[in-house]
């Protein structure tokens, strides 16, 4: 069996090494340049880097976050990234010792929870990852953007700098975090180097563009947005591609999405990171003609249940026993009470029992405790738990992770 050393990066030579395996699929280069920009938000400490025999062949890395749950809290947060092991080393063990070494640092952390988004899914449900999430992206033809309410619009919208996008838009991104779960701090190295960096070097289209809705004179939504302009026969064939468009009350979202929508010298608008219950669905007069592509979104495994459970609110009345089975983290394994007072350890007959993944698949909101039942992803041990359980996860709002990490 390969012997396989995992340890913490201790320098920028080594995290340059750690990354490679990742930048390998990616048809990339490992550099010291690339390696100083994701330092200014991944810890080192928090990379590992596995090696066999000396050489390094694997590397994996832990952002430090906190996520919005339902109910408006929020929990620590391990954010996996830069995850790869090279060909010449599949199947041997090495993504296993930096999964295992992983969730010991997360757990030692004090992390509630970890995600991550997969290029490949299906390697990380062994891991107790389960899906948490759903996005959706919009390819709109600009002919089929009429709302079926039409309403004189009263907000006004500039285009501004990145250094007033650094002022306004943390604190709108904020407001709407504290209402929909499954969304990540930022810090301002994260503003700065992964949201409002346009770097002429790394773009892919036209420039990025800062646009600021303001409502009665005060800061409202914002949008990131690139246009991509071409010509055929004389007219536009260009599209406007909306990165983020951020709104924390429903006016501001038929506002700002009326403004975007209304661009000139544009042939289509793609939207690739929506919530699956956005607006648009009731604004526009067509909806079915978003073509609108449902995509699974972030990845999520809770490290210590309990924890996690109690940061998040739950509805209703009753309550609910789960046994949970986790083989990689044998500190969760066992029985919890949920009710809306709370969750506590319990030796009561349970109600229902599910691994580690599906509770986590449940726990943001993006899924029911009935879907994971047509899933056979559960055992339903008290006719009626799989009901009681739903009434006690509901939420007003998907989950949405704004972008990928």
């Amino acid at each position: 069996m390969t012997t396989v050393d995992v340890t913490p990066c201790s320098s920028l030579d080594e995290f340059v090494e750690a990354l490679a395996p990742i930048s390998h699929y990616f048809g990339a280069a490992s550099s010291p340049d690339s390696a100083e920009r994701l330092a200014q938000w991944l810890a080192l400490e928090r990379v590992l880097v596995a090696r066999v025999d000396g050489s390094v062949v694997g590397g994996a890395g832990t952002a430090s976050f906190d996520v919005s749950v339902p109910g408006g809290g929020t929990v620590r947060c391990g954010g996996v990234t830069v995850v790869g092991v090279l060909p010449t080393h599949r199947r041997r063990g090495v993504l296993s010792a930096m999964m295992r070494a992983q969730l010991a640092d997360s757990r030692e952390r004090d992390d509630a929870i970890a995600c991550l988004w997969a290029s490949e899914a299906a390697i990380y449900r062994r891991y107790g990852y389960g899906i948490a999430s759903r996005n959706a992206e919009m390819t709109l033809d600009r002919e089929r953007t009429a709302f079926a309410e039409p309403f004189a619009p009263r907000g006004e919208v500039r285009l501004v700098d990145s250094d007033e996008a650094a002022l306004a838009f943390p604190g709108l991104y904020e407001q709407a975090r504290s209402e929909r779960a499954g969304m990540m701090s930022r810090t301002d190295a994260w503003w700065r180097t992964r949201r409002l960096d346009d770097d002429p070097s790394r773009r892919k289209g036209g420039p990025l563009t800062y646009a600021l809705l303001r409502l009665d004179g005060d800061p409202a939504g914002y949008a990131l947005y690139r246009v991509s302009q071409d010509w055929s026969g004389g007219v536009s064939t260009g599209t406007v591609r909306i990165i983020e468009a951020v709104t924390p009350t429903a006016e501001a979202a038929r506002e700002l999405w009326r403004w975007l929508l209304d661009f000139d010298w544009t042939s289509q608008f793609v939207a690739p990171m929506l919530p699956i219950d956005h607006p648009l669905f009731l604004l526009l007069a067509e909806p079915r003609r978003m073509a609108l592509r449902l995509e699974d979104g972030i990845m999520a495994r809770l490290v210590d249940v309990e924890a996690a459970l109690g940061a998040r609110t739950f509805a209703g009345n009753g309550d609910v026993v789960l046994d949970v089975v986790d083989e990689a983290a044998p500190w969760n394994t066992g029985s919890f009470r949920i009710g809306a007072d709370g969750v506590e350890r319990s030796e009561a007959d349970p109600d229902i029992r599910l691994g580690v993944a599906a509770l986590s698949s449940v726990y943001l909101g993006g899924f029911r405790f009935a879907d994971l039942a047509r899933a056979l992803s559960l055992e339903e041990l008290r006719p009626g738990a799989v009901a009681r359980a739903d009434a006690l996860f509901a939420v007003a709002t998907e989950p949405w992770c704004a972008e990928i990490f």
